[in-house]
């Protein structure tokens, strides 16, 4: 028998050598046809930006804005197949690329019944419905054929997304930009608002807002029209705009969502995959509680209004391509950008895709000739029904929640690519400021002269540093483009990067043919961006950040910028609240301490980096630092800070409605007590807001120093 024990033995072993092996070949990536990079290859660098090219982003562009493609639209699917495609290519492709689908709720004019706007002479009696037989003006229902891309079948008549259907009509009433102050003025003036029709100009709050606003002094619809001293200095002559000038034309109306979240409005939290629950539409928030329209004309009053959108389930895709890291294929550079626009939509999103297809082509080219692998591994997305309110975006966060909360590196987004071509303009959290600072000041500006990207840019956007003197100031991300969904629901450091107008030159609060027919190829190569020096420049810096945050050893994530901020808004708090807290015997003490805390735990941490980086440190050191510096962000989120925010649960960047520039939950809170005649439990709210922020400070701290320590 014993022969029988050694030959089972050794068929054990074999057996067992055997899945070994096949685990390690799925478990191990393959090799890069390369070495892996230890650190920044500065020569890659050079030979990246050196080879992208300007000719070949025009002529991106000229293909994805050739016809309109609208959220799930068959010319929207078209460009799904171009981008696998592209990504898939042998030679210039990347390791894989696939196509995710998600059904979601979306909303459409009825081309049956098209929207439209009639002056009439009077009001008929109660209780008729519709258009009356004395209408004496019809506002215009599609935009002029200007250009002869303008009067297309595929190109939708002008709408508000998710608004409702109806039939309101009633007396004219100028709202200015509908914010609540508007509404509250016209009260004060004794104007009835009751069974008016609301006329409002874009800005001063979201689309949305103003329907919402108007319903609570119970208007009965609400008209939104774009204001040519808003967009157009003024302009508005058929011959002082396009196709003579960068200027909208008379007849351009500015489509948008009016839904106050964001992501699939069916699933919220869940993603719109066949296995989810899905809301019933009477229990769906967030839409416009009266019919809204979108209008370009003269008005009197009365007004007629009538509204057919309707809502569909339809399918919209997001398309990924990865390239797979050499050594850390587990930590993801995230880059992305959506696809699907109102109309043409040559800015916006098509700057972003054209520069988008340019990166990962370079990329693509050198990883399919074996002269370079990422440490990390990148991952380009193509995000989906964006227009509609960040759907695409929000529905992949919702699917792969932890596996990118615990991987996730960081998220470059490049919507619009290109507003104009004067300087750069980025978004980001502080983190990403140094990352950013580096890229930009070793490529040159476009136009005359010898600048910088990061030398042009101080000289428009500037602030005064206390640790860096005079540097290019970054913006804060709200709520804009796809990152909302990263910094604001997954806690992943994010930045938005395009390139900009000179704001000394106008007042645009845009681009001025923002979301209308008049945003097409000519308009970017004649007005926005001749040559197309500012997209490649735009490639240029997302290209550079992509390689410094996929290849260097150490992440280039500087967290102590992050104290910068909370000094910047503990002393506001001190100085704009701290005397009224005390009223309350609310103590600003604790936050004071976390501050210093979190100010001590970040120059600590950057002194072991300074350190290691002078010697040869052991790889899993490196790995357990830079997951600190990765993983800082997600220290600042709270999902019950703001129960009333869907998704808003990092701590310092939600929404802020209260005046003093600190934390936005302790400004919201303490702006609502001080209004609250009772103020016993609203001032309970701000001591839990000012505990929510302490406690994250403090977890920050923790994060961030040394790992054995508590």
């Amino acid at each position: 028998m014993q022969w029988t024990k050694v030959l089972g033995l050794g068929l054990g072993a074999a057996a067992l050598l055997g899945l070994g092996i096949i685990l390690g070949h799925f478990a191990i990536p393959k090799k890069a046809n390369s070495p892996a990079p230890s650190d920044l290859d500065l020569e890659i660098l050079e030979t990246v930006m050196g080879q992208l090219d300007a000719h070949r982003i025009r002529e991106n562009l000229r293909e994805l804005s050739r016809e309109p493609h609208l959220a799930s639209s068959p010319r929207d699917e078209d460009l799904v197949q171009l981008l696998l495609q592209r990504w898939k290519d042998p030679e210039s492709g990347l390791d894989s690329a696939e196509a995710f689908t998600y059904e979601v709720l979306l909303s459409f004019p009825s081309q049956e019944q098209p929207n439209v706007v009639d002056i009439a002479m009077t009001l008929p009696p109660p209780p008729t419905v519709g258009p009356t037989g004395d209408i004496i003006h019809s506002c215009h229902r599609t935009e002029e054929n200007v250009t002869g891309e303008q009067g297309g079948p595929d190109v939708v008549q002008p709408y508000a997304a998710y608004a409702p259907s109806g039939t309101p009509q009633g007396l004219l009433v100028y709202a200015n930009r509908g914010t609540e102050e508007d509404f509250k003025e016209l009260q004060t003036q004794g104007i009835k608002l009751e069974g008016t029709i609301a006329l409002t100009r874009y800005g001063g709050v979201g689309r949305g807002a103003k329907a919402v606003n108007a319903a609570k002094h119970g208007v009965a619809g609400v008209l939104v029209y774009t204001d040519p001293a808003d967009i157009n200095d003024g302009l508005s002559l058929p011959n002082e705009t396009f196709p003579y000038s960068w200027y909208l034309p008379p007849s351009g109306v500015e489509r948008g969502s009016y839904y106050k979240y964001f992501g699939d409005p069916l699933t919220p939290y869940l993603p719109a995959i066949p296995s989810s629950f899905r809301l019933d539409l009477a229990n769906v928030s967030g839409f416009p509680p009266i019919p809204t329209q979108p209008i370009v004309c003269s008005l009197g009053c009365p007004v007629n209004v009538s509204v057919y959108n309707r809502l569909e389930l339809r399918n919209s895709s997001n398309v990924l391509g990865i390239i797979r890291g050499a050594v850390e294929p587990d930590r993801y550079v995230l880059y992305g950008n959506h696809r699907d626009s109102w109309v043409h939509g040559a800015v916006d999103p098509s700057s972003g895709t054209a520069v988008l297809l340019e990166l990962s082509r370079v990329l693509g080219t050198l990883l399919k000739k074996g002269t370079w692998r990422p440490r990390r591994s990148i991952v380009f997305a193509s995000w989906g029904a964006e227009e509609f309110g960040l759907i695409g975006s929000t529905e992949f966060t919702e699917e792969f929640f932890n596996k990118l909360q615990e991987r996730t590196v960081a998220y470059i987004n490049v919507d619009i690519a290109v507003f104009a071509n004067a300087t750069l303009r980025v978004q980001g959290t502080p983190p990403v400021q140094s990352v950013v600072f580096s890229a930009t000041k070793e490529i040159r500006s476009p136009g005359p002269g010898d600048l910088s990207i990061y030398d042009n840019w101080i000289r428009y956007f500037n602030r005064s540093s206390p640790v860096y003197g005079l540097v290019p100031s970054l913006g804060s991300l709200g709520a804009g483009s796809d990152y909302a969904p990263f910094i604001h629901f997954l806690g992943i450091s994010s930045m938005d990067i395009a390139y900009t107008y000179d704001r000394s030159k106008t007042s645009a609060r845009i681009y001025p043919t923002y979301h209308t027919a008049f945003d097409t190829f000519d308009y970017v190569d004649k007005f926005l961006d001749p040559g197309f020096s500012s997209h490649q420049a735009v490639a240029r810096t997302a290209g550079s950040i992509i390689l410094r945050l996929s290849d260097s050893f150490f992440l280039p994530l500087k967290v102590s910028d992050y104290s910068e901020t909370l000094r910047s808004f503990l002393q506001a708090a001190q100085q704009d609240l701290g005397a009224l807290l005390e009223q309350h015997s609310i103590s600003l003490g604790p936050l004071v301490t976390a501050v210093e805390k979190f100010e001590a735990a970040a120059a600590a941490l950057g002194q072991r980096i300074s350190v290691l980086q002078k010697g040869s440190p052991d790889p899993l050191q490196v790995r357990m630092l830079n997951d600190q510096l990765m993983l800082l962000e997600r220290t600042f989120l709270n999902p019950r800070a703001f129960p009333e925010e869907r998704y808003y649960s990092h701590v310092l960047w939600a929404t802020r409605t209260g005046s003093v520039a600190t934390f936005p939950g302790l400004s919201n809170a303490c702006s609502r007590a001080r209004d609250t005649a009772s103020g016993s439990e609203a001032w309970a709210e701000v001591q839990r807001q000012l505990s929510i922020v302490v406690t994250a400070l403090e977890a920050a701290a923790a994060t961030l120093r040394p790992v054995a320590d508590l």
